[in-house]
């Protein structure tokens, strides 16, 4: 009895120490975790320093680190309250901004992205990189007019952008301009031969045009320079074996794509061809 005494003693000691942290402690502690990689507990610890002192002028901060720790956990729903969190105190910080906006982009939510990335244009007219994802925000709205003109003002700020030619041609090659999606893309082969996007772009034109043959070289050479492994590459090539018939082959690259993230669902609708 005595023992059991002892050690919730111990526990509620331990406890109490925890609870005990300070905001800038906590904080502390959570670029600690952050360093070893331990994001569970570093967004343990960025909840408690937001519990210690709820009113810190910091804490717009906190919540934006917050939200993106756990959407590398995979955590989207908490992820974005965390970012909207944030927002409410800074509603026109361009980080937090950016970061909203792209995670609903991530989550298919485009009209909100659409209304995060408008916001932040309003504030910063000339930023590339928001015109560049309100673009293609816009492609998936089926807004191909206000895609083009983001992309088009992309040129006029920097003329030589590559980001803004990419664009471009994804844009083309929705809209079933193939030819002129191709024509860019061998253009920005010369300017950056080793980039995955050009390559994997391309091969959709092909499987598009049915030339399985040319695709399955294409997204060969996207996986080959891509630094990372994109489960996305490994869709585009098994639709491509699965024009060639190779059916063994392009499910084990859907299985592949599936390990990396890609969408259970649709992963299982292109498994089915393959019986």
């Amino acid at each position: 009895m005595c023992r059991i005494i002892v050690l919730l003693g111990i526990i509620l000691s331990v406890s109490n120490a925890l609870y005990s942290q300070s905001h800038s402690e906590w904080i502390e502690i959570s670029f600690k975790y952050l360093n070893d990689n331990h994001l569970d507990s570093a967004e343990v610890a960025l909840t408690n320093a937001l519990r210690a002192e709820p009113d810190n002028p910091l804490n717009a901060f906190l919540f934006h680190n917050l939200g993106t720790i756990q959407r590398r956990l995979g955590k989207n729903k908490d992820a974005l309250q965390s970012y909207s969190l944030a927002l409410r105190r800074y509603p026109k910080n361009k980080t937090f901004l950016s970061d909203r906006a792209s995670l609903n982009a991530e989550t298919d939510d485009y009209v909100t992205a659409l209304i995060d990335y408008n916001t932040l244009l309003e504030e910063e007219p000339n930023n590339e990189e928001a015109l560049y994802q309100r673009g293609l925000v816009n492609i998936e709205l089926k807004n191909f007019e206000s895609a083009e003109s983001d992309f088009n003002r992309m040129l006029e700020l920097s003329p030589m952008s590559f980001y803004a030619r990419l664009g471009l041609a994804t844009l083309y090659k929705v809209e079933k301009r193939y030819d002129e999606a191709e024509g860019i893309y061998i253009y920005l082969e010369t300017k950056e031969p080793n980039h995955p996007e050009i390559y994997a772009g391309r091969a959709e034109i092909y499987l598009l045009k049915e030339k399985a043959g040319r695709a399955l070289t294409e997204i060969n050479k996207a996986i080959r320079w891509s630094e990372t492994e994109n489960p996305y590459f490994y869709i585009i090539r098994s639709r491509a074996k699965l024009l060639m018939r190779e059916k063994d082959s392009a499910a084990e690259d859907i299985r592949k794509a599936m390990s990396l993230g890609y969408d259970a669902k649709e992963a299982e609708i292109l498994l089915r061809l393959t019986k």
